[in-house]
C-alpha cells in the first residue's frame, strides 16, 4: 500500500513525456545568439564525410538494445561481459571496411572516438584489437603474418599488446622479457627471467586475450643480444580460452576506473614460438640463426620501433580531446539554464553570465576545439609514417620520420591528457553539487580518463623523451646544420636569432588578441627554454656531472617546460594555420581565431615567468594585458558557448548527463533519473538496525 501511495505521488510530479516535450528549451536564448551556423561549425570542426559518418555510429548505437544505458550498477564481471558483447556487436555492424579505411584513414578514429564518448572500455577493447595489435602486425610484419591479421579480423583471435614488465614501463629498452633463437627446431623460446620481467597492465589479457604482441629481447644462439623486438604469441586456447603451456596469465583485478576493460599479467616459462612468429620488416633470423637485417644502425632501428609505439599515445591524444569535449559540453550547457543571484529587486541569472564562469569554463571550450584539430593531424602523421614504412617509402629518412612523430606523441599525450583531467574536474566543481552526483557523468568521465595520464608512459617521462630529440636537432644546429624535420615541427629553430630577439609588443587589448601575439610568444618560449636547457646540461656536465644526471637534474624548468612549449607551438600553428586557410567558411574564421587566442593567451600566462625572466615580457603591464585581453574574449565567445558546445557534444543517448542535455531540460532529467533509479524509494536491507537503538555508553572503557 505504501509503496503504491509513493509510486502514485511520484506519476503526480513526473511522467516521463514531461522530461522530453511539452517545454521549451531554455538553451534556445543562448543558442540565438551564436554567431554562426552551429551544424556548418560540426561539420567544419571534423569535416563533411566524418560528422556523417559519426552520426551514423551514433544513431545505429541508440537503436540497438545492446546499447541501452543500464538501470543499475553492473558488477565488475558484468561490465566485462557487456563491453565483450558490445565489441562483437561493433565487429558485426562493421561500420568500416579495409578499403572505406584505406581511404579516410580519420574515420578510423572516428569510430573509436565514437565509441569512446559512449563507453571508453568498449573502445579501448575494440581499438586494442584493430590498432596495437592488428595494424602492428600489418606495419611491422610481412605477408607471412597475414593469417594474424585475417583471423583477428574475424575475431577469430583476440589480441594484446605486451610491452611494460612489473619493473618497467617507459624505459622500453630495458625491458627483461628474453627471446632466445633455437635453430636445431627454428623456433624462439620466451621467457620471464623473474617476476619483475612479468608483462604488467595489459589490455584484453585479464581473460579474453588468444594472443599477444610480446616485446623482448632476441638472442641469437651465440649469445648475442640484439635488442627489443616483437612477436606474436598465443596465450590462450581458442576454443576454451584455457592457458596454454608455459603461460601464466592473469586478472590484475579492479582498478579506479576503466572496468570493464580487463587488465591482465603474462608470463612466459621456456614458451616455444615459430621462428616466423617474430615481426620481420626490419630484422628477421634465418632458419640456421643468423640475425639479418638493412638497418645497421641499432639506433635507427630502434627509431623505427618507436614509431610503433607512438600508436598508442597518438591515439591517447583523440580519446583526451572526446573526454574535453562530453565534459565541456556539460558544463556549458548547465551553466546556461542554472540560475542563481542576481542584482538586488532582479531576477536571478544564469551563471554563464558570470566573468568568474567564462573565465572557469571557456578557455577548456577553445582547448576542446585546438586540440582536436591537432590530435587530427598528429593521427595524419603518424598514418603517413606508417604507410611510408609498410610500403618502403622515405627510406632514406624513415627513422627520422619515426623520431620525429614519437617526439610528438610524447609530448602530445601529457599535453591533452593534462588538459582534459583538469577540463573534467574544473567542469566538476563548476557545476556544484550536482556535478558530484554520479548520474550526470563527471564522476565516471573523471575516473575513466585517469589512465590516460599514465598507460603507454607516464606523462612527465615521457616529456623526456620529447625534449631530448629537441636538444639532439638543436646539436645539430650548433653545428651549423640546417635544420628540417620530415614533419617541419622543429624547422622553427634555423629562424632562433631573430626569435629570441622579438619581444612583447602588444599594446592593448585590440592588438593583443592577435594570432600572432600567443604564437609568437610560444616560438620564442620554445627557443628560450631549448637554449636554456642546452646551457645548463652543459654546464652541469662541465661540473663533473655525468650526461644522465646533468639531463635528469635539468628537468624541473627546463626540459620538461621545453617539451610542452614545442607542443604548444605545433598545436598554435596548425590552428591558426586552417583559420587563414581558404577553405576554411568565413562565416566560422572570426569565432575560429578568438577561440585560438583565447587558448594562446591563456596558455601563455601560466608561462609568465618564464617571459619576464627570459626578457620577452618586460613591462609590468604586459601581464596585465594578457589577463585582460582572456576576459574579454571570454565576454565575445559569451553568445557563442552553447552553441560551440552543440558543435562537438555527442548526442543525449551517448553523452548520458541529465544536467548536460540538448533539450535544457536539466531538473526535470536529473530528477527522473533519481527517483526512477533501483531501490531509490525503498527502505534499506538492514532497516531493523536502524529502529535497534544503541545504549550510550555501554562500551566505554575506565567507567566510574
Amino acid at each position: 500500500m505504501e509503496g503504491r501511495r509513493r509510486l502514485a505521488t511520484l506519476q503526480r510530479h513526473l511522467s516521463p513525456r514531461e522530461c522530453v516535450s511539452g517545454h521549451s528549451n531554455p538553451l534556445d536564448a543562448y543558442r540565438r545568439l551564436a554567431r554562426f551556423p552551429t551544424e556548418e561549425m560540426s561539420r567544419f570542426i571534423v569535416g563533411a564525410d566524418i560528422h556523417e559518418f559519426k552520426q551514423h555510429v551514433w544513431s545505429t548505437l541508440s537503436d540497438d538494445v545492446l546499447f541501452t544505458r543500464p538501470e543499475r550498477e553492473l558488477t565488475m564481471d558484468d561490465m566485462r561481459h557487456v563491453a565483450f558483447m558490445q565489441f562483437k556487436r561493433v565487429a558485426e555492424y562493421e561500420f568500416l571496411t579495409e578499403r572505406e579505411m584505406a581511404a579516410q584513414p580519420l574515420k578510423a578514429r572516428a569510430l573509436n572516438n565514437c565509441l569512446g564518448a559512449y563507453d571508453w572500455s568498449l573502445a579501448v577493447i575494440y581499438s586494442l584489437q584493430a590498432g596495437p595489435f592488428r595494424r602492428t602486425i600489418m606495419g611491422s610484419g610481412t605477408k607471412r603474418h597475414d593469417t594474424f591479421v585475417e583471423r583477428a579480423h574475424h575475431c577469430e583471435i583476440i589480441g594484446s599488446f605486451a610491452l611494460t614488465e612489473l619493473s618497467h614501463g617507459s624505459n622500453t629498452k630495458e625491458m627483461q622479457t628474453t627471446a632466445t633463437y633455437d635453430p636445431a627446431t627454428q623456433e624462439f623460446v620466451l621467457n620471464t627471467p623473474d617476476i619483475e620481467a612479468t608483462k604488467w597492465w595489459i589490455g584484453n589479457a585479464a581473460q579474453i586475450a588468444t594472443h599477444t604482441i610480446s616485446y623482448a629481447q632476441l638472442y641469437t644462439s651465440d649469445g648475442v643480444c640484439h635488442g627489443l623486438h616483437m612477436f606474436v604469441v598465443q596465450l590462450r586456447d581458442t576454443k576454451d580460452l584455457t592457458p596454454l603451456p608455459g603461460v601464466l596469465v592473469g586478472d590484475l583485478g579492479k582498478k579506479l576506473g576503466l572496468n570493464g576493460l580487463g587488465n591482465g599479467f603474462i608470463a612466459f616459462d621456456h614458451v616455444r614460438i615459430p621462428r616466423e612468429n617474430l615481426l620481420n620488416r626490419v630484422a628477421d633470423v634465418t632458419p640456421d640463426g643468423r640475425y639479418v637485417t638493412a638497418v645497421k644502425d641499432p639506433s635507427k632501428r630502434f627509431g623505427q620501433s618507436l614509431g610503433n609505439l607512438s600508436s598508442g599515445r597518438v591515439g591517447i591524444t583523440g580519446i583526451c580531446v572526446v573526454n574535453l569535449w562530453s565534459s565541456i559540453s556539460i558544463a556549458v550547457r548547465y551553466s546556461a539554464v542554472r540560475h542563481q543571484f542576481g542584482p538586488e529587486g532582479g531576477s536571478e541569472m544564469p551563471i554563464i553570465e558570470y566573468p568568474l564562469q567564462q573565465w572557469r569554463l571557456f578557455p577548456y571550450l577553445a582547448a576542446a576545439y585546438v586540440l582536436e584539430y591537432f590530435s587530427q593531424t598528429l593521427f595524419l602523421d603518424f598514418v603517413k609514417f606508417w604507410i611510408a614504412k609498410r610500403f618502403g617509402d622515405m627510406e632514406d629518412r624513415i627513422d627520422e620520420f619515426g623520431r620525429e612523430v614519437h617526439a610528438l606523441s610524447c609530448a602530445g599525450k601529457p599535453l591533452t591528457g593534462w588538459m582534459a583531467r583538469d577540463c573534467i574536474q574544473e567542469c566538476r566543481e563548476a557545476c556544484g553539487g550536482h556535478g558530484f552526483l554520479a548520474v550526470n557523468g563527471l564522476g565516471k568521465l573523471r575516473n575513466d580518463h585517469d589512465p590516460n595520464l599514465t598507460y603507454e608512459g607516464d606523462n612527465n617521462v615521457l616529456l623526456q623523451q620529447t625534449s631530448n630529440y629537441l636538444l639532439a636537432v638543436f646539436a645539430d644546429y650548433k653545428k651549423g646544420k640546417s635544420v628540417s624535420s620530415p614533419l617541419h615541427s622543429v624547422d622553427v629553430i634555423n629562424d632562433m636569432r631573430i626569435i629570441l630577439s622579438k619581444r612583447f609588443c602588444a599594446s592593448d587589448v585590440e592588438s593583443c588578441c592577435k594570432p600572432e601575439v600567443p604564437l609568437d610568444a610560444f616560438k620564442w618560449l620554445l627557443c628560450y627554454l631549448l637554449q636554456a636547457s642546452h646551457a645548463k646540461i652543459e654546464k652541469a656536465v662541465q661540473s663533473g656531472k655525468d650526461s644522465f644526471s646533468a639531463r635528469n637534474d635539468s628537468q624541473p624548468y627546463y626540459c620538461r617546460s621545453l617539451a610542452l612549449a614545442y607542443i604548444q607551438c605545433v598545436a598554435l600553428q596548425n590552428w591558426f594555420d586552417v583559420c587563414a586557410a581558404d577553405s576554411t567558411p568565413l562565416s566560422l574564421k572570426p569565432v575560429l581565431i578568438q577561440l585560438g587566442c583565447l587558448y594562446g593567451l591563456w596558455s601563455l600566462e601560466k608561462e609568465l615567468a618564464t617571459l619576464y625572466q627570459g626578457g620577452f615580457c618586460y613591462h609590468g603591464s604586459d601581464s596585465k594585458l594578457i589577463r585582460d585581453s582572456i576576459l574579454h574574449i571570454c565576454s565575445q565567445l559569451k553568445g557563442d558557448a552553447v552553441s560551440l558546445a552543440d558543435a562537438i557534444a555527442p548526442p543525449d543517448h551517448i553523452l548520458n548527463s541529465p544536467i548536460g542535455s540538448s533539450d535544457g531540460q536539466v531538473y526535470k532529467r536529473m530528477y527522473s533519473a533519481v527517483v526512477t533509479g533501483p531501490n531509490s524509494l525503498q527502505r534499506p536491507s538492514w532497516w531493523r538496525e536502524v529502529t535497534e537503538y544503541p545504549v550510550i555508553g555501554s562500551l566505554r572503557s575506565g567507567k566510574d
